[in-house]
């Protein structure tokens, strides 16, 4: 590990990757690695989760694509100078804020979107001038390899190299000095590497998760509303950070709304045979999920199958608060509903969770949207939709409290990787004396006027 990083160290120390265009030439490479090989990735993937080339290049290949894109229509413009205002105490003058590089970065990325969460991240910090060293998840197993064996084949690994393995080596990276860590997976694991990085004061973006709310008033668009969430919640087979985690939905309109989704859930064919549907990553997941179920609480659904990984799209009701499947975020195919009186109760509820990374919110009024926007805290979200979100660069995308800390995508992932030196510049053909000894009444007052404005 230590090898690798001082390695990568002495690269960066070249300011090779300072040139914008070393940095699109290496995205280049990425985005025809990617092209190139896209049969290559669908057949690992598809091994881990049974996901199809469709959904792969929806969820995954696609974003990477369109990310590598937004970075070369503008990387000339975020990695100029910026000039910013200059206070008059300092006339004459100008002041400039100069991105640069951090420096190595880690980037450890997530199993439920294997390529997606792993490259997205690389792509904003190479377009940012670092150099990088990726530990993707070892729990989609064929997917870590094919993304070691391509990044070995494609890039010096003094730019960009790939750690493979679990906790043991997970460990011996966060060990060491990074000038910025980047990490995509649970509380649990973000606290573990937020205190890691603590030790060297290393900067970090977590991008975690949480229970993120869908929150459908009397007032919404019903139909539609059950079409987008349903596909949102149940995509990856629910193992989405920011799917919608449990449905919060106006008294009078619950049984609808069940009937509905379940119409709607039959009418899509969620089945392996014909690749509409994927499996869940491992079996201690699995149980975990299946170990939520309640016989009493099962609307539609319920069916599982451990040697598939397999657990039907559920619907549950009769759900409280003080349920299992309440207590964590689900990360899997089951849809607690609960119903709500008023609008002030539902907020007052959520408030009492931590903060979700999203937040869904169906309805027809804008006055309930405002009032949920204003008084829920949440990492990012959407009115009338749901996950899509995420498909717009010029969304930053990240949480807040501890579904989050700090931000990407776009602009937004190039500055997670930047740190904007401010600069003022002054010239030397004029100098106030009024900042200088000897002091006198009548500069303190001229201090006073100009330090005021």
């Amino acid at each position: 590990m230590k090898e690798i990083i001082a390695q990568q160290r002495t690269f960066f120390n070249t300011h090779a990757t300072k040139e914008l265009s070393f940095r699109l030439d290496q995205l280049k490479k990425l985005r025809d690695m990617l092209k190139t090989h896209e049969q290559q990735l669908d057949e690992a993937i598809y091994k881990d989760f049974k996901k199809s080339p469709i959904e792969n290049y929806m969820t995954e290949l696609a974003l990477l694509h369109k990310e590598i894109k937004d970075v070369k229509n503008n990387l000339h413009y975020w990695a100029r100078k910026k000039r910013v205002a200059t206070n008059l105490a300092n006339f004459p003058a100008s002041s400039y804020l100069y991105p640069e590089p951090l420096g190595v970065c880690l980037v450890i990325g997530a199993w439920n979107y294997p390529y997606q969460l792993s490259f997205a991240p690389v792509i904003a910090a190479i377009a940012a001038g670092n150099t990088v060293v990726l530990k993707p998840s070892e729990l989609p197993s064929h997917t870590s390899s094919l993304m070691a064996k391509l990044i070995q084949d494609h890039f010096d690994p003094a730019f960009f190299t790939v750690v493979e393995g679990g906790v043991e080596e997970t460990t011996q990276l966060l060990d060491q000095k990074f000038d910025k860590i980047f990490f995509t997976g649970s509380t649990k694991v973000g606290k573990i590497v937020y205190k890691a990085a603590a030790q060297h004061l290393t900067p970090v973006t977590l991008e975690m998760g949480g229970k993120s709310p869908a929150i459908i008033t009397k007032d919404a668009h019903l139909k539609m509303t059950v079409k987008r969430l349903i596909w949102a919640k149940f995509l990856n087979s629910g193992q989405t950070c920011i799917a919608p985690d449990y449905v919060m939905i106006e008294e009078g309109i619950e049984e609808e709304f069940l009937k509905l989704a379940k119409e709607e859930i039959l009418g899509a064919e969620y089945a392996f045979e014909n690749d509409n549907y994927v499996q869940i990553i491992n079996n201690s997941n699995f149980d975990r999920l299946v170990g939520l179920l309640k016989k009493d609480t099962i609307y539609y659904g319920g069916k599982t199958d451990k040697e598939m990984r397999y657990i039907q799209p559920t619907l549950m009701h009769n759900v409280t608060f003080e349920d299992a499947v309440m207590q964590e975020e689900i990360f899997g195919p089951l849809l607690p509903v609960i119903r709500f009186g008023s609008l002030d109760q539902a907020i007052e509820k959520i408030q009492t969770l931590s903060k979700p990374l999203s937040c869904y919110i169906f309805t027809g009024s804008k006055q309930t949207e405002r009032k949920l926007l204003k008084e829920l805290s949440f990492g990012g979200g959407a009115i009338n939709e749901a996950l899509m979100h995420v498909s717009n660069p010029h969304l930053p995308f990240g949480g807040v409290g501890k579904s989050g800390i700090g931000n990407y995508h776009g602009e937004a992932g190039f500055e997670a990787f930047s740190h904007y030196k401010s600069i003022l510049k002054k010239p030397t053909w004029l100098e106030l004396p009024l900042k200088y000894p000897p002091y006198s009444s009548s500069k303190f007052n001229w201090l006073k006027r100009l330090l005021k404005l």
